[in-house]
């Protein structure tokens, strides 16, 4: 019984120490943004607990380690990161031309807002080839940039 109660204590006062600590890490971003503004300082707070919140509920740890790198210290932007990064590798998952995908991922393995860029500017640069008329040009681009559809257009234009 001494043991139960005293595990119940240990998780008791071991979170109540964490909230505490996370309330006391958002209080000092909001205060190090706006230092002599209070009312700032709770618009950033609020925001940045709700970013917390979010960030804590985020199951997918690929997704989530690309937003902590990228932003540490600013859990309303990991949420902003999260979610670009979480559509992003839905679109990837659905698109249909996987030789412009492995364009797209090889470029940028580990961050699927880029993939998707890629993507489709590589998607439409190869669009624009099929249909490109002049064939010496299209021949002399191909040469050049056999894996780049965007460089490809980008020579062919020239």
């Amino acid at each position: 019984m001494k043991l139960l109660l005293s595990i119940i204590i240990a998780v008791i006062f071991y979170t109540s120490s964490f909230a505490q600590s996370i309330k006391s890490r958002l209080q000092l971003i909001a205060k190090q943004q706006y230092p002599n503004d209070y009312t700032m300082q709770e618009f950033v707070y609020d925001l940045q607990k709700k970013g917390y919140n979010y960030m804590s509920r985020v199951t997918d740890a690929e997704v989530k380690l690309i937003a902590v790198k990228q932003y540490p210290d600013d859990y309303i932007m990991q949420q902003f990161v999260c979610e670009q990064q979480l559509s992003a590798k839905s679109y990837m998952k659905s698109v249909t031309d996987q030789e412009v995908k492995l364009i797209a991922v090889k470029q940028y393995p580990a961050d699927y807002t880029m993939q998707q860029f890629v993507y489709d500017q590589q998607l439409s640069a190869k669009a624009f080839m099929k249909r490109a008329s002049n064939i010496s040009i299209k021949a002399k681009a191909r040469i050049e940039y056999p894996d780049d559809y965007s460089m490809q257009k980008f020579v062919y234009e020239q």
